[in-house]
């Protein structure tokens, strides 16, 4: 089966109530940034006119004043081929590691786009002066909490300890 993109009216398209993933103000951000420097160059994937990946796509498309966005069509699926697909998607995408060494070194050699636009911590970044890019190395740590009570304690502890923190919910 080939793809093929149409481009529909923001409208028509509606997201799904039970999306999984949520989209933070910071997420939106980084993806009309992403859109504006570069296209929209990933179609928002609908089924019967729902939306079942592309939520933050829809959001950043309309904040930006799009009135079409590119879309394909997914009714081949059955409803839980749909739900299924949706939740893959997403979950698959968060299964890949980076290579750090190669993300700094295509970070260092990247000189006039802003990519903390798209979400990258560049500030360690820098070019030695063999242009070996080097990478101020930054540890993350996974704190699993019961609910989001205990979540906001334990955030709330190591910010005032002065640690960076970010909450994700899986």
């Amino acid at each position: 089966m080939e793809l093929k993109i149409e481009y529909l009216p923001v409208e028509s398209i509606k997201p799904y109530e039970r999306n999984a993933r949520r989209h933070e103000a910071k997420d939106i951000e980084a993806i009309k940034a992403s859109i504006e420097e570069f296209g929209f160059d990933d179609p928002i994937g609908i089924w019967n006119d729902l939306i079942v990946e592309g939520h933050g796509r829809l959001i950043a498309a309309k904040e930006l004043g799009m009135t079409k966005v590119p879309c394909i069509r997914l009714d081949h699926l059955t409803e839980e081929q749909r739900r299924a697909y949706a939740l893959a998607h997403n979950r698959t995408a968060e299964l890949s590691e980076w290579d750090f060494d190669i993300q700094s070194a295509e970070l260092a050699e990247i000189t006039d786009i802003d990519m903390s636009e798209f979400g990258f911590d560049v500030s360690g970044i820098s070019e030695t002066s063999d242009k070996e890019a080097t990478y101020n190395e930054t540890i993350s740590v996974v704190v699993e909490c019961a609910d989001s009570e205990e979540a906001e304690i334990v955030y709330n502890m190591l910010t005032e300890e002065g640690y960076t923190c970010r909450v994700s919910t899986l």
